[in-house]
């Protein structure tokens, strides 16, 4: 059907106020970016253009984007298999089983890849045919809240730019970050051991390219901003295929200037400030995470002023609490807890234990003493975990994470082995789920997978440990094994999940105090509900041994009746000791939902 005449007039009346709206928005951050005013205002037209019909008419800022009901599940697109099926139609049946306890999940780089598991993404607008295609993916998106990563630092050195650099053709030959081998970088912060320059033939002869993680990730110049541009349209598909959160891998490495760290520049800040204002404008309820594996307060930083990340990852959480549960003590814990601000206003941490990677290292800088940072690296060590190195600007070695499954980290303590492993895992897992912000879990949590050595021994790679591929039917028959360890640990996973789910004061931005016992091998910190109608006392025994709590230590007052969620211990008189088995945790409430 044509459109009348008033329609066409009524359009073209909205879109230079759109503009206006829109130029006004992201004019200042563009230009943060960019000094030159003619590259600015060329940018705003081409950005407008491209997205003006995707805009959302609600203008204001979705502040409500989770509930205490968000629960994220981490997962490669193949971490479970089936013989003959589509690896994601094989995870999208197993997370049937899980509707009552997750909401979101985060699938793992599904792009076509050359390397490193997926992030040397060859093209970011396809699904790896050996994974699945569009459809399994949405068909996933449609039963939870799905994550998908945005591999942006870097992309695979087969990938159609990186071939177009190598052939001198626009617009890749204009894609990537060149440098001469003498130059000084001896100020680049590096997140590994391997060197920063790789060395390629191209049609123009021998060039040398930026490539930050290895040779096969060469990293995108973002001084261009036809890099902008492209980055953008993939943002926008994401969007239009669901996607709920969009994770900014590696993010904090965007931009590059030499004679500085080139990380956490400012223009990578208003880089994600920019796609914070996009995404506002294409959906309001999609949310930005950043990947910062560094030192706390660079972690923090990436809140901005409640304008960049809508979450960061609590990086600083999963080194402290095994280190904590291998001492049998909460003083860093709580030492951390106390410094750690609320998450701004529209902001949330996302919290984690385990992850694909491994435990990050750099988060430890200045909150572990060197004894315990050595006996930490030593006991990971002894339970089957591997170091992974980094280069320091001197040309020393450090330590960057230990790569071990974590269900395996919670195999002992400081002593050595011991018969807690379980119950100190659901300790770690608890501990996690209980604090300010969303739960994440990642698969190989939920199923107690052990290291997985035979992977290591097949790609050379230390991070395999913790990527193993589980037979579903294999997996089946342990999980329908009462007996089993993964059929107890996913029970008594569930059962906890489902329980904190329903419970107001485990809101991601509810009121979290620290308490402090006298017991240092407690950790306990109280929670409440933003309307005020529920207080959660969460007591975490950390040791291997039983151990009371006098519960006038933690101000618990006799005004309310109250019980642990976890156990249904009913707490009759508050002058009572409250005795916790070892690694034992209880989430005392004066009232249940």
């Amino acid at each position: 059907m044509q459109k009348s005449k008033h329609s066409t007039i009524e359009q073209q009346t909205k879109e230079p106020q759109k503009l206006k709206y829109f130029a006004l928005k992201v004019k200042p951050l563009l230009g943060k970016i960019y000094e030159d005013r003619q590259t600015v205002d060329r940018l705003i037209e081409q950005i407008f253009s491209l997205l003006q019909e995707h805009f959302t008419d609600i203008a204001t800022e979705n502040l409500n984007k989770w509930s205490q009901n968000e629960i994220v599940m981490i997962t490669y697109g193949d971490s479970i298999c089936t013989p003959d099926e589509k690896p994601l139609v094989t995870l999208s049946r197993f997370l049937e089983n899980l509707q009552d306890t997750i909401t979101g999940v985060h699938i793992l780089p599904f792009c076509p890849y050359s390397s490193d598991d997926g992030f040397a993404v060859i093209d970011y607008l396809q699904v790896a045919p050996e994974l699945g295609d569009w459809q399994d993916v949405e068909a996933i998106a449609t039963k939870f809240d799905l994550m998908a990563d945005l591999v942006l630092n870097h992309v695979s050195s087969e990938s159609i730019w990186f071939k177009q650099f190598q052939q001198g053709i626009k617009p890749g030959c204009d894609y990537f970050i060149e440098a001469e081998p003498q130059t000084d970088f001896s100020t680049v912060v590096r997140p590994r051991s391997t060197p920063l320059l790789v060395k390629i033939d191209t049609a123009q002869g021998e060039k040398y390219v930026w490539a930050t993680f290895s040779a096969d990730q060469v990293d995108l110049n973002y001084a261009n901003p036809g890099v902008l541009i492209e980055v953008l349209k993939i943002i926008l598909f994401y969007v239009q295929k669901g996607a709920k959160y969009i994770r900014l891998d590696a993010v904090g490495y965007l931009w590059k200037c030499l004679g500085t760290p080139c990380i956490h520049l400012p223009q990578t800040h208003a880089l994600i400030k920019l796609f914070r204002e996009i995404t506002q404008i294409l959906n309001p309820d999609v949310a930005l995470i950043t990947e910062t594996n560094v030192p706390n307060r660079e972690n923090l930083s990436y809140f901005g002023n409640r304008d960049e990340a809508h979450l960061i990852y609590n990086f600083s959480l999963p080194p402290l609490i095994v280190n904590a549960l291998l001492q049998g003590k909460s003083d860093h814990l709580k030492t951390w807890m106390m410094s750690m601000p609320p998450a701004p206003l529209g902001c949330a941490y996302f919290n984690f234990t385990a992850s694909h990677d491994g435990i990050g290292l750099r988060p430890t800088e200045g909150l572990l003493s060197e004894d315990e940072y050595a006996t930490l690296l030593k006991m990971m060590q002894q339970f089957g975990g591997k170091i992974s190195m980094r280069q320091k600007p001197d040309g020393t070695e450090s330590p960057y994470e230990i790569n071990i499954s974590w269900f395996d980290a919670m195999k002992g303590t400081a002593k050595g082995e011991d018969e807690w492993q379980i119950e100190r895992f659901l300790c770690s897992q608890t501990i996690m789920m209980a604090l300010e912000g969303i739960p994440a879990f990642y698969i190989h949590s939920f199923l107690a997978t052990s290291n997985h050595y035979t992977a290591v021994a097949k790609t050379g790679r230390n991070r395999s440990i913790n990527r193993c591929k589980w037979n579903y039917q294999e997996l089946e028959k342990k999980l329908n094994d009462p007996n089993s360890t993964q059929a107890i640990v996913m029970k008594e996973m569930s059962r906890r999940i489902q329980i904190r789910r329903r419970q107001p004061a485990f809101h991601p931005n509810a009121t979290q105090y620290t308490l402090h016992p006298m017991n240092s091998s407690l950790f306990a910190f109280w929670r409440q509900s933003m309307h005020r109608d529920q207080s959660i006392f969460c007591i975490h025994n950390l040791s291997d041994r039983t151990q009371e709590l006098h519960l006038s230590d933690i101000n618990l007052i006799c005004i309310d009746p109250w019980h642990d969620l976890l156990s249904g211990q009913i707490i009759e008189d508050i002058s009572d000791r409250f005795i916790l088995q070892p690694y034992q945790c209880a989430w005392i409430t004066n009232q249940e939902f």
